[in-house]
């Protein structure tokens, strides 16, 4: 299974990028080794409003994949049950799995009846950059967690 970051916005040089490339070099590494066919980051420009940035968020997803946007209204997991979750997807056959991450007035219609998952943090708002910091971090975390490596310690 491919796994995507889709994001609207960017970010550029500082803490939070090298974090966000950090987290996605180290799942590459790992992920590989136990059947994920790799993380992509997507990051589209902002404004039009939130419809028009749904329908970018959208079009990047490969056809047929499946739906996940961060949301503060979602659906919070433990580290351990997120990873189960993405063993199960990527077990059962799922070509892709899309992270959709909206811009500053959140996700359009077409994102909200288009996602078949709905995940928070935490029901605080997040920035965007963290939300992608902390994304990427889980990504990692749960490729460990299926790997049987020493990273999440309980």
């Amino acid at each position: 299974m491919k796994l995507h970051i889709v994001t609207i916005g960017q970010v550029r040089k500082g803490p939070e990028r090298e974090m966000v490339d950090d987290y996605i070099a180290r799942f590459e590494r790992t992920g590989r080794q136990i059947g994920f066919r790799g993380l992509i980051e997507h990051e589209l420009s902002s404004g039009g409003g939130e419809d028009a940035e749904a329908e970018r968020l959208l079009a990047r997803c490969p056809y047929g994949a499946r739906i996940a946007m961060l949301d503060e209204r979602g659906k919070t997991w433990g580290s351990e049950a997120f990873s189960g979750w993405l063993g199960e997807l990527r077990d059962g056959g799922e070509r892709d799995l899309c992270f959709l991450i909206g811009g500053a007035a959140g996700h359009g219609q077409a994102v909200r009846a288009a996602a078949q998952h709905k995940l928070a943090f935490g029901p605080q708002t997040w920035p965007h950059k963290l939300v992608r910091v902390m994304l990427a971090e889980q990504l990692y975390r749960a490729a460990t967690l299926l790997a049987g490596t020493p990273y999440h310690k309980v």
